[in-house]
């Protein structure tokens, strides 16, 4: 039953944390805002700089929205039927409900990953996810585990044409993104940048 009862709550965390990253960054992630790019007088690319304040806080909204949804639905839980437990899928409807609940612990962090890779002659793909990792505590009557839930999804696809530097290219998106503690009661004032 805990088996079971961690893989619904670890697709109840990845359903609530994709969609929570979605709905944030549909509204405040502007590729062309927050990535600049500069080119010389032959189009050749000079610089990528991405605007770290303005990404940073679309990872503490994430970071707090997730928070706030995984302790709605966690506070609930949500309802397995004990035929789970059988795998026979004539069974698996039937017999009482157990309540499965879930706490968030530690820390919700997230943070960005960007991956240059070419895409043909002087065209490169820039690729921009958003990494969120938690650890749950799954809670069943006179059991507990703990689970780590970690995903990221793409936010932004562009081309970027024009020659680029053979240096690499770093953006710095290692020091963008946030960290909060995820118990329950924490003030949101003791939160953490990402280091």
């Amino acid at each position: 039953m805990l088996n079971v009862a961690d893989g619904e709550m670890r697709a109840k965390a990845l359903e609530i944390v994709n969609k929570t990253i979605v709905d944030n960054c549909m509204k405040s992630f502007k590729y062309e805002d927050i990535i600049n790019i500069q080119k010389d007088n032959e189009g050749n690319i000079t610089l990528i700089k991405a605007d770290t304040l303005q990404m940073n806080k679309i990872a503490c909204d994430v970071a707090l929205e997730s928070q706030q949804r995984l302790k709605d639905i966690g506070n609930v839980g949500i309802k397995v039927p004990t035929g789970y437990i059988f795998k026979n899928n004539i069974l698996a409807y039937f017999g009482p409900n157990v309540t499965v609940k879930m706490q968030p612990i530690g820390y919700i962090e997230t943070k960005y990953i960007s991956d240059f890779e070419s895409a043909g002659i002087n065209q490169t793909r820039h690729r921009i996810y958003v990494q969120v990792k938690t650890n749950l505590r799954v809670i069943i009557p006179l059991r507990s585990n703990e689970i780590e839930v970690k995903n990221e999804i793409p936010i932004s696809e562009t081309i970027i044409v024009g020659k680029i530097p053979e240096t690499s290219i770093n953006l710095g998106l290692d020091n963008a993104g946030f960290r909060i503690r995820a118990e329950a009661g924490e003030d949101f004032n003791k939160s953490e940048k990402h280091k």
